[in-house]
């Protein structure tokens, strides 16, 4: 047992004699939701571009006839609606349940910037209210029938991941990074908090991996070389994907048109998703 331990194992990471023992805390499904594979997207570290992956892995899925979601849990800096136009739209209830979203493709969204009265307004609050929020998520918001749903995460390992990690019959998750080195131990982080949770990792971004050139076609690593495959050989993950940076992805992300997208590096991600579904 932990020093200081108050005995409260859901709101702990440590790896305890006393959470040796079999224990649940998965939160129970709203009753008007049928949710089949729940898939986490994280990051070690923030600005790699995984709200990005999420919305484009959605999108793919959707595209491919499958019924999608995305829970976003990045409860403090939500950009989900951006990215699909829903800026000005609001999540409604029945007095009961809440309701979520719905982009031009059928995605069905839940943002805490959809519960706001101003999207820019912040929310200041401290981490067990959050992981709370979160786990309102999954048990108040009435989805429907979804084949896959994406949760968004914040960077990081804290509250938030952890809350998902318990209370979600999580699937598994890919992790986004960046090309620079130092980012090497920061995925390690995450790779490792999931081995802990006993959660798999089915593969890893590379976002901003390089930029191709419109006029000779060379690619130029702008952010320093690929080290993904050696981070994947290192941490047994199998399924990788490099994004470019693309200007005609940031003007249709900006615009709320990110639907509209055609993302032909994450096929292989896409692939992996639909194996296990």
């Amino acid at each position: 047992m932990a020093e200081n331990c108050n005995n409260n194992c859901e709101s702990c990471g440590q790896d305890c004699p006393s959470r040796r023992s079999p224990q649940d805390f998965r939160e129970k499904l709203n009753e008007l939701s049928e949710v089949g594979k729940v898939i986490g997207i994280v990051s070690g570290k923030g600005g790699v571009g995984k709200s990005l992956v999420t919305s484009l892995l959605a999108s793919a899925m959707q595209k491919k006839g499958a019924k999608t979601a995305i829970m976003d849990a990045d409860i403090t800096g939500p950009s989900i609606p951006k990215s699909f136009g829903l800026s000005n739209e609001r999540c409604t209830s029945d007095g009961t349940n809440l309701y979520p979203a719905v982009t031009e493709s059928g995605i069905r969204v839940m943002s805490m910037n959809l519960l706001l009265p101003n999207a820019a307004d912040p929310v200041v609050w401290r981490g067990p209210v959050i992981a709370g929020a979160v786990k309102q998520f999954w048990t108040d918001v009435a989805w429907g029938n979804v084949d896959y749903m994406f949760v968004d995460m914040p960077p990081g390992t804290g509250d938030v991941p952890l809350t998902v990690f318990q209370s979600l019959p999580v699937d598994g998750i890919i992790v986004v990074t960046s090309p620079q080195e130092l980012v090497s131990m920061i995925v390690g982080k995450a790779v490792k908090m999931a081995e802990l949770m006993k959660i798999p990792v089915l593969g890893l971004v590379e976002n901003m991996s390089y930029f191709e050139c419109p006029d000779c076609g060379k690619k130029h690593a702008i952010f320093g070389e690929s080290h993904i495959e050696e981070l994947a050989r290192d941490y047994g993950i199998d399924c990788i994907a490099k994004l470019p940076i693309d200007p005609k992805l940031a003007a249709l992300t900006d615009a709320g048109r990110i639907e509209e997208y055609e993302c032909g590096a994450l096929s292989g991600m896409v692939e992996k998703i639909s194996s296990r579904g």
